[in-house]
């Protein structure tokens, strides 16, 4: 297959492009910055036209994660990045499939589980999930990333295309052992001694192994009849709390020192990030993805972290 994956050179684009590279599929990743990989880069400034758009025609699949970190403090500089390069790569790409002779069979864009409501009392799947809005006593952050996640959409599914199946990845956290991940990041905090619960340890973490992220991918290409938004994410999301005392016996950690809501406000300021990628809970399950019969290899975190940490510690050496 000929495959373009725009806004790839992040961890979850990489992740695909180096899977599908190696399975012998040609790979072409947009992306604002020169890279260094057996697999073709082309430039993109993400927002307009350019030669680009001659070497994507006559591809068969596009897969869109293009969007600015939000991995940082969301004051209006940063909001305003995050909004539009998600938004306006959506947009362009739009405008490309009605330039081309050729358009893709299937446009699989990046979402997110953020879209769903703070969620205590039950799980969110994709038929009878609650989309998140303004709940009482939610941050203005919270806000702020559930309207990203819905005009990231809007832009995506505002315009039809005839000959290209559209599918929103709502995705959770994808975790691979690659440095810098978001794997990495937990695993770091364990490792030192700060892999407690973060209080109150209630929230839920919705999580999905990168094997399973790369199948439920390929799962997605190759299911016609399957469009619209999906869940991408393990089918048991558990407690923060449970979630890092398996990540700690996995690691061998005896303890964590746990974290009060006021602590992690402190540390994610200093960190320049937002406390919400830890305190809100998100019980996101795949129902679409379960009911058109796919299965997990790693559908719990007890089978999951334990992988994860072996080959976490095989990639140090």
């Amino acid at each position: 297959m000929k495959i373009v994956i725009a806004g790839g050179s992040g961890q979850v684009g990489t992740i695909l492009a180096r899977h599908f590279h190696k399975e012998g599929n040609r790979v072409l990743v947009l992306s604002r910055q020169e890279q260094n990989t057996p697999w073709q880069t082309l430039h993109w400034d993400g927002a307009t036209l350019g030669p680009w758009l001659a070497d994507v025609d006559d591809c068969d699949v596009w897969i869109n994660l293009a969007g600015r970190s939000v991995n940082c403090r969301y004051n209006r500089k940063n909001r305003r990045d995050i909004l539009d390069s998600r938004v306006l790569s959506t947009s362009v790409l739009h405008e490309a499939i009605t330039r081309l002779e050729s358009p893709p069979e299937v446009w699989l864009n990046a979402s997110t589980a953020t879209i769903y409501r703070h969620a205590l009392d039950r799980s969110m799947d994709e038929a009878t999930g609650n989309l998140g809005g303004n709940e009482p006593g939610a941050p203005d952050t919270w806000n702020f990333s559930l309207e990203v996640a819905k005009a990231w959409e809007k832009a995506f599914f505002s315009i039809t295309t005839p000959k290209t199946r559209q599918v929103a990845l709502r995705s959770a956290m994808t975790f691979s052992p690659d440095h810098g991940g978001v794997f990495d990041v937990f695993s770091k905090l364990v490792r030192h001694g700060l892999g407690g619960t973060n209080l109150p340890g209630t929230q839920f973490v919705s999580w999905i192994h990168e094997v399973d992220f790369i199948q439920a991918v390929e799962f997605l290409i190759a299911s016609p009849t399957v469009s619209g938004p999906i869940n991408l994410a393990s089918p048991h999301p558990l407690p923060n709390s449970q979630f890092l005392r398996i990540l700690r016996k996995a690691w061998g950690a005896r303890f964590g020192v746990p974290t009060l809501p006021w602590m992690l406000e402190i540390g994610t300021f200093l960190l320049r990030t937002e406390s919400e990628l830890v305190l809100k809970s998100r019980r996101v399950v795949p129902g679409r993805l379960l009911d058109a019969g796919f299965a997990f290899s790693y559908p719990t975190w007890e089978q999951a972290a334990p992988d994860l940490v072996a080959r976490s510690r095989r990639y140090a050496l």
